[in-house]
This record gives C-alpha cells, sequence and structure tokens, in this order.
C-alpha cells in the first residue's frame, strides 16, 4: 500500500537537476571567477607559488563544501612550488543554483574545460586533478571516461564510492523514496553521530561559515549517490598514475566499498596512501601537514616513495584492517 502512494507521489514529483543552459561562452579564468562553457560563473581560488610553478593542480571539493576547503593545502603546496587552483562546484558554495544537483556529466564537463584551460597557460607543466570526496568521485569519473583531456595524474583523498552497491535496501529504497516525493525535503546529518575530522578548531569554523551547506534537499542526496555509482563503475577503467590517500578513521566514507572500488583500479596504475590516524578530511586534520607533503611529493615525482612512508603496504592496510 505505502510503495503504491509512493509510486503515485512520484508521477508528481521527481528529483530535479538543473537543465542543461541554452547559452553557450569561450571558457575562461578571470581573476576570481572560472567562466564555464555555458556562461555561468563559478567563484575562483588560486594559491600561487613564488616562482613558475613546477606542476599545477585543480582541486574539486566534496559535498557541502567549496573552494576554501583547499586554503590550508593550497598554501602549503605553493610552499612547494605547486599551483592550486579550485573552484565552487555547481550548486556548493557561493556558485548559480545553490543547492541544487547539477548533474554529474555538467560537472565532469566543468572539470574537464577547467584542467584544459591549465594546459594551455601552463605548457609543459604536469597538470594534476585532486579530489575530495564527492570532487574525488567527479575525478574518477573525469579520468576515467575524459582520456583525451591533458592529465598528468589524479590524487583522491577518501573518494566518495559509497554508492548504492554498498548500501542497504533499506538506504537504497528511502533515498528513492525521499527523492522520487519530497525532493525538497531538507536532510541534515545531525544524529549520526560522525566524526569527520579531529580537527576541532577547523570544524567550529565551518558550522559557523555561511557558504558551507548545512542543510540538503533529498534530491542533492540522491545526485551524490548518483556520483558515487559512476566512480564506482569507473574505478576498473582510470588509466592515468593515481594516488589515493584514505584514513583508517574515516567515518564518512567507509573502508569496506573503499577497498572494492581501490582494487578495480589497475595496480600497475593506483598508488594508496594509508593514515591509521586519518579521519575524512584528512587534508584539514591535525595531521594534515604530513599528508599534503606526501601529495606534493608525490606529484613532483610520482614513483618515488611518499615522505611519511604510508604508501609502504598502503593496500595491504586495507585489505587486513577489520571490514566496517
Amino acid at each position: 500500500m505505502l510503495w503504491g502512494v509512493a509510486l503515485c507521489c512520484a508521477a508528481a514529483c521527481a528529483p530535479f537537476v538543473v537543465p542543461p543552459s541554452s547559452d553557450s561562452a569561450q571558457p575562461r579564468f578571470e581573476a576570481v571567477t572560472y567562466v564555464a562553457n555555458d556562461g555561468a560563473r563559478l567563484p575562483l581560488r588560486a594559491w600561487e607559488p613564488a616562482a613558475r610553478p613546477t606542476a599545477v593542480v585543480l582541486a574539486l571539493h566534496g559535498f557541502g563544501d567549496y573552494a576554501n576547503a583547499f586554503d590550508v593545502a593550497g598554501t602549503q603546496l605553493a610552499a612547494a612550488g605547486i599551483r592550486t587552483v579550485a573552484y565552487d562546484q555547481r550548486g556548493f558554495g557561493a556558485s548559480p543554483q545553490r543547492g541544487y544537483w547539477a548533474g554529474v556529466d555538467r560537472m565532469v564537463d566543468d572539470a574537464a574545460d577547467a584542467v584544459q584551460l591549465l594546459s594551455k597557460t601552463y605548457p609543459g607543466a604536469p597538470i594534476y586533478l585532486l579530489g575530495e570526496s564527492m570532487g574525488g568521485a567527479i575525478a574518477m569519473v573525469l579520468a576515467a571516461e575524459r582520456p583525451s583531456v591533458p592529465l598528468a595524474g589524479v590524487v583522491l583523498v577518501a573518494p566518495a564510492v559509497w554508492g548504492r552497491r554498498s548500501m542497504t535496501a533499506l538506504e537504497r529504497n528511502a533515498l528513492w523514496l525521499a527523492a522520487h516525493t519530497v525532493p525538497w525535503f531538507p536532510l541534515t546529518g545531525q544524529g549520526l553521530n560522525v566524526q569527520p575530522s579531529d580537527n576541532f578548531a577547523m570544524l567550529r569554523k565551518l558550522s559557523q561559515d555561511k557558504l558551507i551547506l548545512h542543510h540538503f534537499r533529498a534530491d542533492l542526496v540522491w545526485g551524490l549517490a548518483n556520483a558515487m555509482d559512476r566512480a564506482v563503475a569507473a574505478a576498473a577503467h582510470i588509466q592515468l598514475p593515481s594516488l589515493f590517500l584514505y584514513g583508517l578513521r574515516d567515518e564518512l566514507v567507509p573502508l569496506a566499498p573503499t577497498r572494492r572500488a581501490l582494487m578495480m583500479v589497475p595496480a600497475d596504475k593506483r598508488r594508496v596512501a594509508v593514515y591509521p590516524s586519518g579521519f575524512h578530511m584528512l587534508l584539514r586534520d591535525l595531521g594534515g601537514k604530513e599528508v599534503v607533503d606526501d601529495l606534493a611529493a608525490w606529484v613532483k615525482a610520482p614513483s618515488a616513495p611518499l615522505p611519511s612512508g604510508a604508501d609502504r603496504s598502503g593496500i595491504e592496510r586495507l585489505l587486513t584492517t577489520a571490514r566496517r
């Protein structure tokens, strides 16, 4: 009976995805704006090294976050001679259609065009894609589905790979029902008792940051699940050098689906670094400097061991750690 009601409601309600714009524009970087190919203006930040960069990183933030997520990491990378660029992805931060899902393809298009722009601006400098959580899912899709994009490699920080395959039937059905009957319904993380980081001063600042999304439409969460499904499907097709960074205290993206996704990536393309004390927000944890140092070292010399040694037996650590 309840499913019959739900199906009737679904005829009137459906997840909202921001429709493609009919406008067109030449993608370009302005001082504080990334103008996408449909004319959308996405707030832009960049962290500049003192001299010409030895490498350039395009950074994609996580769900609910925005470009400021890379402030500490970007500053640290700049000191190592690496330029970092980040923009507010559609639906997040101060971007257009804040709080609404733009679709995986649209977000991948934005990232692909930004990489092309960076490769033209810095000819000869390797371009890397850094994705954190949801940004990691988008980066995985781009790496697998857009082989012509001029990337030297991808760095995935706790990538969002908790797709529907890893959800319980109850979780899958509840998400479908909410997204297709009350797509506007606001969801929060309250009551989940999840700790995203051990850096409580940083978390307090985020709780007061008006550009952080603290409530999510049900269909925005549904869109995130779509991105995670695409990322899992993309894993086996990644042919770029890939550095995966994961903290064993991550309570947002569980170990089991992370392990499954990483094992699908070709072994000769992946490097896995595991941090026993790391949480989901690895780059902003209290031990984040060590993680960013590893990231910088890999970007400069992808075949060399990481300074922290976190990549020693990284995949074995994931395989032998108790399931959760």
